[in-house]
């Protein structure tokens, strides 16, 4: 007999990640005894299942116990397993605020990417998917706002490769785009804070007024990217509070 807890925990050890919509994925959300087991299967290697209705995918992470055991096991706290440096990580922690917290905004207001932001009965409607929601950010407006500070083109052209690679973002021509695990792998509840009301704010209320602009002129909005494939966190690849 096939045992569907193994295949999924199997599944996404080996692809990393997998959309909400999948059939097994679905019944791990939806049925209580399937998920049980589950999360006392992945508790026990010290994993769990990681989602939220806001991203469209589902990964595995590295519960907080044992993340002082990974990655303080070496004489320096490691705060990620991807080999991210600083500015790298950096990078993660901008597009992340460029590019999620907006689509949360759209999605808690039930809105997509091309509603009108003056819909009356937005939240009478389900709530949309990132997928629907999500506007990547220009590559140019992020080298000129944020280059200086993260290491330049050259830099910065190489560790976008490697977030892509990673599937934090995905890249469309000049479009930088939400990828599977970006808003699975920071911690909102603590990020959103530091963020808003911290060294990005002025930037990203800037940023908030040029969509402002950009939205009130359909054809210059980025279409909504399909993505191909958070307290810290990701298996088998991790980040580590410190990304906070």
């Amino acid at each position: 007999m096939n045992d569907d807890a193994q295949i999924l925990i199997a599944r996404l050890l080996a692809q990393q990640t997998l959309l909400r919509k999948d059939k097994l994925v679905t019944r791990a959300l939806s049925d209580e005894h399937f998920r049980t087991e589950i999360d006392s299967r992945l508790a026990a290697c010290g994993m769990k299942l990681v989602d939220n209705v806001y991203a469209d995918h589902v990964t595995l992470a590295l519960v907080r116990e044992v993340e002082p055991k990974v990655f303080g096991a070496r004489e320096t706290w490691q705060n990620n397993n991807f080999g991210l440096a600083r500015d790298g990580v950096a990078m993660l922690v901008v597009l992340w605020a460029l590019i999620i917290l907006p689509k949360r905004e759209r999605q808690a207001a039930h809105q997509s990417a091309k509603d009108d932001q003056n819909d009356m009965f937005g939240t009478e409607k389900p709530l949309p998917s990132a997928e629907d929601t999500s506007i990547g950010v220009s590559y140019r407006a992020l080298l000129a706002d944020f280059g200086d500070k993260l290491g330049k083109k050259t830099r910065m052209d190489m560790n976008l490769g490697q977030l892509a690679r990673f599937g934090f973002i995905e890249r469309r021509g000049d479009v930088i785009a939400e990828g599977p695990l970006l808003d699975l792998l920071m911690d909102t509840d603590v990020l959103k804070e530091r963020i808003v009301n911290g060294a990005l704010h002025d930037i990203l209320r800037e940023e908030r007024a040029q969509a402002v602009l950009l939205e009130l002129k359909p054809n210059t909005v980025p279409t909504p990217l399909r993505p191909a494939p958070p307290a810290a966190v990701i298996t088998p690849v991790a980040t580590s509070s410190d990304t906070e």
